[in-house]
């Protein structure tokens, strides 16, 4: 009886170890975490905008959202999106934070390039045209023949800047774009790189604040009020090769777009961990909305805009690079 027992389970041993050695591999395949999802791949690099639009990236981090997915997440800043394409599709970046219009416009020239998540929504004074207090321009018509500062060239910012000029009766031939990272937009201003720039939070407070810069315009109203603006985006090979792992990150980020979604305190709270601003600066800076569902509908209105604005040469329908939208 004993020997049966003892024979029972030398059998029952081997075909455990032979179950787990069948499931291991390395920490990139095949893994089982600690949530126990079996994701392809267990620690990805995601980019991101020192700015509030990701904030819900910070916040998965900090609140254990992406741990208890078995998914390990090391945000690495960027200039931009357009800026970050290069590092999305040489696999330096997994996943990366994105503005809409450089997204679609990669996509209307045949990048394969989809958006796997919304981020960020504008709202009144959340992307400024800022002039220094002493800045002889007084209004958008006074940008004939200046110099506009953008984070990235034919991206949200130049879009929106151009259609804030089509009221006052300019194109983008009369002003010249120059490319200058959000961060550095204050100093190049003081220094005579530009002439205005256009500025998105926590730096039209901070410059407001700290060196009395004045807001010339409101780039987000008229045509482009309630305008989309970021998203994450990810190539379409990674797309289909990471399909658990997108699945893990999304969930812990639809988590913490809830929370920023509905609590901006979350946000305060976040904000100096991942940007060079303090809590009190923090707790006075506008902020946009955070859509916690991928609207087609709603995004549509962007490539429109682009095609309008001749970004993009013909119809494109943002269905064919969404991932999991609605509408």
């Amino acid at each position: 009886m004993t020997r049966t027992v003892r024979a029972r389970a030398l059998v029952l041993g081997i075909a455990t170890a032979l179950t787990l050695a069948a499931c291991g591999g390395g920490s990139d395949t095949a893994a089982t975490p600690a949530g126990g999802k079996g994701l392809e791949k267990t620690t990805i690099k995601v980019g991101a905008l020192p700015i509030p639009d990701p904030a819900a990236l910070y916040i998965a981090n900090a609140k254990g959202f992406f741990k208890a997915e078995g998914l390990t997440v090391e945000p690495v800043i960027i200039q931009g999106g357009a800026a970050a394409l290069p590092q999305i599709k040489s696999g330096a970046l997994d996943i990366s934070h994105t503005n809409y219009v450089s997204t679609f416009l990669a996509a209307s020239k045949g990048e394969k390039i989809r958006v796997v998540g919304d981020v960020y929504q504008a709202a009144p004074n959340t992307f400024n045209l800022m002039v220094p207090k002493d800045s002889p321009l007084n209004s958008v018509a006074d940008l004939k023949g200046k110099t506009v500062l953008v984070n990235t060239l034919n991206n949200i910012g130049t879009l929106t800047v151009e259609a804030t000029m089509k009221v006052a009766g300019l194109t983008k031939d009369d002003v010249k774009f120059v490319e200058k990272p959000f961060p550095d937009m204050a100093n190049a201003l003081s220094t005579g790189q530009g002439d205005a720039a256009w500025m998105t939070e926590p730096f039209i407070t901070a410059t407001q604040s700290q060196s009395g810069f004045r807001k010339l315009a409101d780039t987000m109203s008229g045509q482009t009020a309630d305008l989309p603006i970021a998203a994450w985006m990810a190539t379409d090979e990674w797309v289909q090769k990471y399909p658990k792992t997108l699945a893990a990150f999304n969930r812990a980020i639809a988590k913490a777009q809830q929370l920023v979604a509905s609590d901006r305190k979350e946000v305060e709270a976040v904000l100096p961990t991942y940007t060079k601003i303090d809590a009190k600066t923090a707790s006075v800076i506008t902020l946009g909305a955070f859509p916690t569902t991928l609207n087609a509908t709603r995004l549509q209105r962007v490539a429109d805009l682009m095609l309008e604005y001749k970004y993009i040469q013909s119809p494109l329908d943002v269905k064919n690079i969404l991932v999991g939208a609605t509408g």
